[in-house]
């Protein structure tokens, strides 16, 4: 009997190194923010990662269809997917567009805001940072809308020790603070998410879940990493090391899906955020992701979205 696949235990986390190294960091850009109350922040849809660390004071944070809530010093709310929302000093102070606020540029990616109405003041960095390719990393789609780590809570010494370093730069606005806050930026996101993986060990799905089988984990990172290249059954039980019956076997009972339907999915799932991005035509998505025409990638993406590539850009728009 194969006691790994039916009794896995406790996931072995290296398994998620090359999913968290291929977090690859291109861009980061922080605010330090410096508001009195009253005021309100409305922040639209970042692509890629965003999060707000509370420094002194607190705010509200507001997403749609969901209650607000409070995050106050030492806390952090990681938004994985960079979805639009409002900080705001109360529940109900109607929050302004973020470009309607005066910033100070201190460089190309950092700015300083302050504004409000002379109360209470809260001092928050705000985050945004930018992956490489693929658009949508696969580790942050089965995340929720917002993490928020309380300072109370932290079980990772690591995290709270990156955001003291972090709230030290911002107070001192030293020489290469941009510099320093970019490296800590990145180093908070991959400790968060590294954090819920672990928090999560236990009802783990699809290709996280089989990230706990070191081999289909390897094939795996490999489908995400390159999602355009022409995969076979055999190449991917090469890099797993199994043979072509026994990978597909385990893959499927690992990932809940067949070695290329999984494939598919995950192209029609990288092909949706780049046409959300709008940085590229059809036809290059469709170029990229190995089809041999326009026309055959929009009928799979169709079959698996019920509606045209091009509509979805068209609302993406």
């Amino acid at each position: 009997m194969n006691t790994h696949r039916d009794n896995p235990g406790p996931p072995d986390l290296d398994l998620l190194n090359p999913v968290l190294q291929d977090l690859r960091l291109v861009r980061a850009s922080y605010c330090r923010t410096d508001m009195t109350a009253p005021w309100g922040l409305q922040i639209p849809r970042q692509d890629g990662v965003c999060f707000h660390f509370v420094v002194e004071g607190g705010c509200w944070l507001r997403l749609p269809l969901q209650e607000p809530f409070w995050i106050g010093p030492g806390d952090v709310a990681l938004l994985p997917r960079g979805t639009g929302h409002a900080i705001t000093d109360a529940p109900t102070t109607p929050a302004r567009p973020l470009e309607e606020f005066d910033q100070d540029s201190t460089g190309p990616t950092t700015h300083n805001m302050r504004a409000g109405g002379g109360g209470a003041r809260s001092l928050i960095v705000c985050c945004a940072l930018e992956f490489d390719e693929p658009a949508v990393h696969p580790l942050t789609q089965l995340m929720d809308e917002v993490l928020v780590l309380r300072r109370t809570e932290a079980s990772d010494p690591v995290l709270p020790t990156l955001l003291s370093l972090m709230a030290a730069e911002v107070a001192a606005q030293r020489v290469g603070a941009a510099t320093m806050m970019t490296r800590l930026a990145d180093a908070v996101v991959t400790a968060m998410v590294r954090g819920w993986a672990e928090t999560h060990a236990g009802d783990l799905k699809g290709w996280l879940a089989g990230a706990r089988d070191a081999p289909i984990g390897r094939a795996l990172a490999a489908i995400h990493h390159q999602p355009g290249h022409l995969w076979s059954v055999v190449a991917l039980a090469k890099i797993a090391g199994l043979s072509r019956s026994a990978f597909t076997e385990r893959f499927t009972a690992a990932v809940g899906l067949s070695p290329a339907r999984y494939i598919a999915h995950w192209r029609m799932h990288v092909a949706g955020a780049w046409l959300r991005h709008g940085r590229l035509t059809v036809a290059d998505i469709a170029q990229r992701l190995g089809y041999e025409s326009e026309a055959s990638f929009s009928r799979a993406f169709k079959r698996l979205f019920g509606v045209p590539p091009g509509r979805l850009r068209w609302r993406a728009g």
